[in-house]
């Protein structure tokens, strides 16, 4: 595979070239070189809120089916491997409450920090126990309520939260609650990068969103590049509903209304006034791509105002473009094309990181 490269200035800079959207090749390689290098959110803690609570899962929903599973061993949350390392069965297939793991096909047992405690008629089995033998633990990450977790180590992901929490960490984010009426899925007919590419920029807020628009100054609009995340702040056109920002924050005396917080490779979180609405993008095929709204709300009286209001009226918005553009990839004559560099800041730096990651 051709590698492809991103001029780092923006004023010289190319797009990726249509190709890369519309190659299995290139797909396939962005789910085994960027997608297995990077984390992913799980789900809130109160799905193992409890001592001896277990809750089953597939890192990537699609593409990247590694099952894995969270226990609650007395307060700390593991994220181990669901498969038995005897015949590498699938060992909990759902969400529970349990002292033990307990394979159902030869009885093998494991602790709730994966530890190997026991298997039937392995009496005359020599150097056994292993250190294999163990469940794998993987890596976890815990950020207010939310959890995260990657295939290795590699990344450091404590970098990417620490932005976050340096903008949005004077909110109570521990008391934001789950609101399940609220989540949808989105089914999008496009290749998943040209979703984020459309994400990442402000840029076609007034000719696509309407109705955000009256609410959002243009020409306040700004993006923030942060190694591996990127942060679009949206400031009100009128002052109102906006965050009550304390003195010691760096934005006091704006009015903001919108964080919309973009983490390498698929993870949007959007803070509002009332909460936060976050934006996971799953790749199912080539063309295909599943985007997951999983809404928490803290502030109920301030639902549905001011840049958070008409979120599934905007995502509509946005998937008919979407998918306009992914059926302009496939043009014989269009190639590729160059950054704004005012208001395509946050979609070069993706670029960027897709290209590195994609040369390893």
């Amino acid at each position: 595979m051709k590698p492809f490269y991103i001029d780092p200035d923006i004023t010289k800079a190319e797009t990726l070239p249509s190709y890369f959207y519309t190659s299995q090749e290139v797909y396939d390689a962005l789910i085994e070189k960027v997608f297995a290098k990077t984390w992913q959110f799980i789900g809130d803690q109160s799905l193992v809120g409890l001592d001896s609570q277990v809750y089953p899962f597939k890192f990537l929903e699609f593409g990247l089916e590694e099952p894995m599973l969270l226990s609650n061993d007395q307060g700390d949350i593991n994220c181990l491997s669901n498969v038995c390392t005897h015949r590498g069965n699938i060992l909990c297939h759902q969400a529970g409450s349990s002292k033990g793991i307990t394979c159902a096909y030869h009885g093998r047992r494991f602790n709730l920090k994966g530890e190997f405690q026991h298997m039937p008629q392995f009496k005359e089995a020599e150097d056994f126990p292993r250190k294999e033998d163990h469940l794998h633990s993987f890596p976890i990450k815990k950020w207010g309520p939310w959890l995260f977790t990657a295939l290795e180590h590699g990344m450091d992901f404590q970098a990417v939260l620490n932005v976050m929490e340096k903008k949005v960490g004077f909110l109570p984010l521990d008391e934001f609650k789950l609101d399940k009426s609220r989540n949808k899925d989105y089914l999008v007919n496009a290749h998943w990068a040209l979703y984020c590419d459309n994400y990442l920029e402000g840029f076609h807020i007034p000719f696509v969103h309407s109705g955000l628009n009256e609410v959002l100054d243009y020409g306040k609009y700004e993006t923030e590049i942060h190694g591996l995340l990127n942060l679009q702040v949206g400031h009100s056109s009128g002052g109102d509903h906006v965050f009550d920002l304390p003195e010691n924050h760096e934005d006091f005396g704006k009015q903001i209304s919108a964080y919309y917080f973009w983490v390498f490779p698929n993870m949007m979180f959007n803070f509002y006034p009332w909460g936060c609405s976050i934006n996971v993008v799953k790749p199912i095929a080539l063309n295909r791509t599943k985007v997951s709204f999983i809404t928490y709300v803290w502030d109920e009286s301030k639902l549905d105002t001011g840049a958070g209001a008409s979120l599934d009226k905007v995502e509509r918005e946005d998937e008919f473009v979407v998918e306009g553009v992914f059926k302009g990839m496939h043009s014989r004559i269009y190639q590729t094309g160059r950054f704004s560099p005012k208001m395509e800041r946050g979609v070069h730096h993706f670029h960027g990181l897709l290209a590195e990651f994609l040369r390893g």
